[in-house]
């Protein structure tokens, strides 16, 4: 259903919440390491326990866990993926900044940068591109140099 004044839709952003161990350490991946900027916080004990953070268009909320976090592992089973102009532009950032990620590959008529979190929440930077599918990174930049 529309806005009631507008006729537009009402719904403007699906934003994902993830719950995590260490928002500390948390926060240095997202932000040091990928380029998440921090939007806004919330910290009723004098440290940050919930927050949104952003890149480009594309936004993310943190919760740290107050007590201790579940036995199953986080993460597991969800996957995000960011679409990007240049997805290896993320690659170049990731391994810039010493974090481990498989090759790019294409898939889907896309480049996929794959890369887990702390907390193993699955994340992929994906561009599109015309490269035929199923191309590594390496096989890429190896056809680009005999040119």
């Amino acid at each position: 259903m529309g806005n009631e004044t507008t006729g537009k839709p009402n719904v403007t952003q699906a934003v994902p919440f993830f719950m995590v161990a260490s928002i500390e350490k948390s926060l240095r991946f997202y932000v040091d390491a990928l380029g998440f900027e921090l939007k806004n916080k919330w910290e009723p004990q004098g440290t940050i326990e919930w927050c949104l953070i952003q890149l480009g268009g594309a936004s993310l909320m943190l919760q740290e866990y107050r007590n201790t976090p579940p036995a199953e592992k986080l993460g597991a089973g969800v996957s995000i993926c960011f679409l990007c102009d240049d997805a290896l532009a993320m690659y170049h950032r990731i391994q810039a900044s010493g974090l481990a990620s498989p090759e790019p590959f294409v898939g889907n008529t896309l480049w996929v940068v794959g890369i887990h979190d702390p907390d193993n929440y699955s994340l992929y930077f994906e561009s599109p591109t015309e490269v035929p599918e199923e191309t590594t990174y390496s096989e890429w930049m190896k056809a680009r140099a005999g040119e």
